[in-house]
């Protein structure tokens, strides 16, 4: 909270500043307690999104959510300029939604004989949906109004305009209330149906939470590509696939990789920032070719 070009240092709070509290208030707390929520909520996703497409490398900036999303604050946009950020919410909620349901239904279609093809369906689709949102963007001059809903970045963040992001932390919370239920459904149909449970409701659930969270995290910051895919697999690897006990570590260590990157961007060309999402994202990458190449060996390749 005291990295910034703003000046805030200890001393100046312990002598009752009131710019120093303003800044503290209005701008420094807003942002971590944002950063802490995104990191957390989008983590948390990409281990439901993983356990939905039985994949370890589904994520929602990956298999089509998130464009999605894009797309349905971009049609709002066009359609009610003035449209309020729940309008703007709900609206992107329901375009993740089916952009999250069609992934699935093309998977369900699709023989899964290696791994490495759910990530490269999922990048097709979204790489579809994101050339379908830019054209219409181009039309209606609204390029870089879409760019900022693309890259995540909380330099905008301020009292007032980060409170949506408390509804990711209330998903967060039903995601581990239910985290045994996502746990049977990554084991299949038969399996969760065999143990008494409805699978097309718990898959229905994940959904609802996944396509909430990257709705609400795109509308409030923009997307934080690739985190919901390394962060469940590098928590996997030290704490197991328990879901139960796996989502606590996964929300922390989200949060903690998001808060480190935004100190990154605030600091590495100081006193101009770098937007977290490019800093995610080039970490994210090099994780995520490791995580391939490393799953290759594994598998003889």
């Amino acid at each position: 909270m005291f990295v910034g070009v703003s000046d805030l240092s200890a001393p100046a709070l312990l002598a009752g500043d009131p710019a120093a509290w303003h800044v503290l208030w209005i701008s420094r707390i807003p942002r971590t307690i944002s950063v802490i929520l995104a990191g957390a909520a989008v983590s948390v996703a990409g281990l439901i999104m993983q356990l939905m497409a039985k994949s370890k490398f589904a994520d929602p900036s990956m298999v089509g959510t998130v464009e999605s999303a894009s797309l349905g604050i971009l049609v709002v946009t066009v359609l009610f300029p003035a449209a309020s950020l729940f309008l703007k919410m709900g609206v992107a909620s329901v375009f993740a939604m089916a952009g999250t349901a069609l992934f699935l239904l093309i998977l369900r279609r699709m023989p899964l004989r290696n791994t490495l093809i759910v990530p490269l369906v999922g990048i097709m689709l979204g790489g579809v949906i994101a050339a379908v949102t830019t054209f219409f963007a181009y039309r209606f001059d609204l390029l870089q109004t879409l760019n900022s809903w693309m890259v995540g970045d909380f330099s905008g963040v301020l009292q007032g305009r980060y409170e949506l992001l408390y509804i990711v932390g209330a998903l967060t919370v039903v995601g581990f209330v239910c985290a045994d239920r996502f746990t049977v459904i990554g084991l299949g149909q038969e399996f969760t149906t065999n143990l008494g449970l409805n699978y097309n409701r718990i898959m229905m659930l994940g959904l609802v939470i996944v396509s909430l969270i990257s709705a609400v995290v795109v509308v409030s910051v923009g997307a934080i590509p690739f985190l919901g895919l390394i962060v469940p697999n590098l928590v996997s690897m030290y704490f197991g696939d328990n879901v139960r006990r796996a989502i606590p570590w996964v929300a922390v260590f989200g949060a903690g990789f998001v808060l480190v990157c935004d100190i990154i961007g605030r600091t590495i060309r100081y006193p101009f920032e770098i937007p977290v999402g490019i800093i995610v994202s080039a970490v994210g990458s090099l994780i995520f070719l490791y995580m391939l190449l490393g799953r290759r060996k594994t598998n003889g390749h």
